[in-house]
C-alpha cells in the first residue's frame, strides 16, 4: 500500500510559478517511477511529467517542456513539480501517482497503480 498527498495548488497570475510537493509513504516507494497528471473540468486526466526516485529517468509533456521541473527528495520521500511560467491553460487538479511496474516511468493514467487526492491549481490572466 502507498499513500500519496499533495499539496501546493492555488490561485497564481498568468506568467507565475508553483511548486507543488507529493509525500509518499506506506510501502517502499524508492524505486517506483513517480508521476505528475493534470485533469481539468470535462476533460480526459492528461501527463504532465514523470521519474524515477534516482533521477535516472524523466520525462515531460510537450505542452510544459522548459516550465515545469519534476524533482524528488529522496530523504524526505517527496516529489517536487515546480510549475514557472504558468499559463491560464494549465488550470487544472494536479495528481500525483506511483507505480510497482519496473519498466520505468509511463506517461499513461493506466501506468500508473496509486493515486493521490489531487491539489488545484488555477492561472488567471
Amino acid at each position: 500500500q502507498v499513500q500519496l498527498v499533495e499539496s501546493g495548488g492555488g490561485l497564481v497570475q498568468a506568467g507565475g510559478s508553483l511548486r507543488l510537493s507529493c509525500a509518499a509513504s506506506g510501502r517502499t516507494v524508492e524505486r517506483m517511477p513517480m508521476a505528475w497528471f493534470s485533469q481539468a473540468p470535462g476533460k480526459a486526466r492528461e501527463f504532465v511529467a514523470a521519474l524515477t526516485w534516482t533521477g535516472d529517468t524523466i520525462r515531460y509533456a510537450d505542452s510544459v517542456k522548459g516550465r515545469f521541473t519534476i524533482s524528488a527528495d529522496n530523504a524526505k520521500n517527496t516529489v517536487y513539480l515546480a510549475m514557472n511560467s504558468l499559463k491560464p491553460e494549465d488550470t487544472a487538479v494536479y495528481y500525483c501517482a506511483a507505480t510497482s511496474y519496473s519498466s520505468g516511468p509511463g506517461v499513461r493514467r493506466v501506468d500508473y497503480d496509486w493515486w493521490g487526492q489531487g491539489t488545484q491549481v488555477t492561472v488567471s490572466s
